[in-house]
């Protein structure tokens, strides 16, 4: 588990600098600086759990056997496709129901990072 997501979550830092560097160059002269913004929330919280997922990699060394670990990973790597994802599409597509998903990757922030801690707390 420790190798798995310190591995999905330098492939997420690659693709959140790589975003960061397309919405920078690519985007600026195209996009509304409202469309911008929300594009930078995206690749800001991309970034944010993709060092989460180092983290729970980096975590799950000391604790290999843990499911509420596992499962913070994958609610990470979740909340970047559902949460980042979908202000990246709403963005450059302005298909504004796409906002509408955005809280449901938060949610999946959230309950990732509580797990991290219960884990965490569990294994003092």
């Amino acid at each position: 588990m420790q190798k798995l997501f310190l591995i999905i979550g330098s492939i997420a830092m690659t693709l959140a600098v790589g975003l960061g560097a397309f919405g920078a160059h690519g985007l600026k002269e195209i996009l509304t600086d409202e469309m911008l913004d929300i594009f930078e929330t995206g690749v800001k919280y991309h970034f944010y759990h993709a060092i989460g997922l180092l983290a729970v990699g980096l975590v799950a060394q000391l604790m290999p056997n843990s499911s509420l670990l596992q499962w913070s990973g994958w609610l990470m790597l979740a909340g970047i496709i559902i949460f980042s994802g979908s202000l990246y599409i709403l963005s450059i597509s302005g298909i504004r129901w796409m906002g509408a998903i955005t809280p449901i990757g938060g949610l999946c922030f959230i309950v990732a990072w509580v797990l991290l801690a219960i884990a965490s707390w569990q294994n003092l």
